[in-house]
This record gives C-alpha cells, sequence and structure tokens, in this order.
C-alpha cells in the first residue's frame, strides 16, 4: 500500500492524498509552494472515484462484448493536464508536476506492476 510520504518523495511530486471509496478526501501532503489545496485535493478524489468506475465499466463491457481479455480489472490511471497529472491506483494518488514527473516511479510506489496492484 502506498504511503504518502513516499508518494510525496517522488521526483516533481506537487501533493499526495488519500481518498475513502466515495472519493473523500480522508488525508493528504501538500509540497511548500504548491498551488494545489486541500478542496482541489479532494475534488480530485471524486474525479478519480468516477474515472475508475467509468474505465472498470468500460473494461468489463470490452471483454464481455468482444471475448478480448486482459482489460479488466482496471488497477490505475494517469489524468494528464496542462502543468501537472494526477497518477492513482483506487485509494491512493500523486500529484506530479508534469516538468519534472516520474510517472514509472508513481505506479511503482502506489503498487501498481505490470497491470497488477
Amino acid at each position: 500500500m502506498a504511503d504518502l510520504d513516499q508518494l510525496m518523495a517522488i521526483d516533481g511530486a506537487l501533493a499526495a492524498f488519500e481518498m475513502n471509496e466515495q472519493g473523500e478526501l480522508q488525508q493528504h501532503r501538500i509540497a511548500e509552494g504548491s498551488v494545489l489545496d486541500e478542496r482541489t485535493l479532494d475534488l480530485l478524489g471524486h474525479m478519480c472515484v468516477a474515472n475508475m468506475a467509468i474505465a472498470t465499466m468500460q473494461a468489463r463491457g470490452w471483454e464481455a462484448s468482444f471475448g478480448d481479455q486482459g482489460f479488466y480489472p482496471v488497477n490505475g490511471f494517469t489524468l494528464v493536464g496542462l502543468k501537472w497529472s494526477a497518477v492513482t491506483n483506487g485509494r491512493h494518488a500523486v500529484v506530479v508536476s508534469k516538468e519534472s514527473a516520474d510517472y514509472e516511479k508513481a505506479y511503482e510506489v502506489l503498487g501498481v506492476r505490470g497491470g497488477a496492484a
């Protein structure tokens, strides 16, 4: 399981947070000088949960409709923004600066390896 301090140690980390199954912010860390705040992280938590649900529905639908396997379960995703990105595996997420982000390390710390959590 990801640790918020480990997530904050990733190159380019601006914030790290944990959310519940509804997306509500449970705990967080914000880097000094970051423009992110608690309210933004709460909204990101809801976005992460919603997108994981949509991605799961699509993966299951694809497998059921076409017989292709390997899309489900969905273990994580990255929302890429203009200046920063949010990387999540479900209940934990890290927000990284696009200029210096280490996406592979983010997924490693989040526990996502080779498509399996």
